[in-house]
């Protein structure tokens, strides 16, 4: 599996061709540092371990008296991992929930129909979570535990549940 900021940087090299440069201003454009902090280094580090995995390949390109710049492009190997990495972050829920955050721009990787069954499927497995969750709190209530501990669940069940409304948005939202 991919890192979340592999993850990124390899769904917006799917995307189209483009420099490291032109990565760090659309970071900044998606205003996606407000939810995940991944510095301008980060992405140079990150775009170096994707070339050295054969994940992305760059090719140098000059413009007129502009300086020279490597444009990156997709690898079939990458665009496998890339695939295989949102597929598991769908299909896994984590209380992380940047990992999900970060699979959802890319999902037009899929076609429309797998997109469908993917999102179900994680309504379904939040569903399961969910469930836990209510055994978990009914128990927990029954041995009296400390109103902190208890508070504690509540607020991963609000996560759960914040999770399934983004993916049913999500859901209702593909053409």
């Amino acid at each position: 599996m991919l890192s979340k900021s592999s993850t990124l940087i390899l769904g917006l090299i799917n995307n189209k061709p483009i420099n490291a440069y032109e990565i760090t201003k659309l970071l900044n454009i998606m205003n996606i540092k407000n939810w995940y902090n991944i510095a301008d280094s980060t992405v140079y580090a990150t775009i170096k371990t994707l070339e050295n995995k054969k994940y992305i390949e760059g090719k140098i390109e000059k413009e007129g008296n502009m300086p020279d710049k490597k444009i990156f492009t997709i690898t079939e190997k990458g665009q496998n991992i890339l695939i295989e990495t949102l597929k598991h972050s769908i299909l896994n829920f984590d209380y992380d929930t940047t990992i999900f955050s970060i699979a959802a721009f890319f999902l037009s990787i899929f076609e429309k129909k797998e997109i469908i069954v993917l999102l179900n499927t994680r309504l379904d497995i939040l569903e399961k979570y969910l469930d836990g969750i209510s055994h978990q709190i009914e128990k927990m209530r029954k041995d009296d535990k400390s109103s902190l501990y208890l508070a504690n669940i509540y607020r991963n069940k609000e996560i759960i549940l914040a999770e399934k409304k983004g993916t049913t948005i999500i859901l209702e939202n593909i053409n």
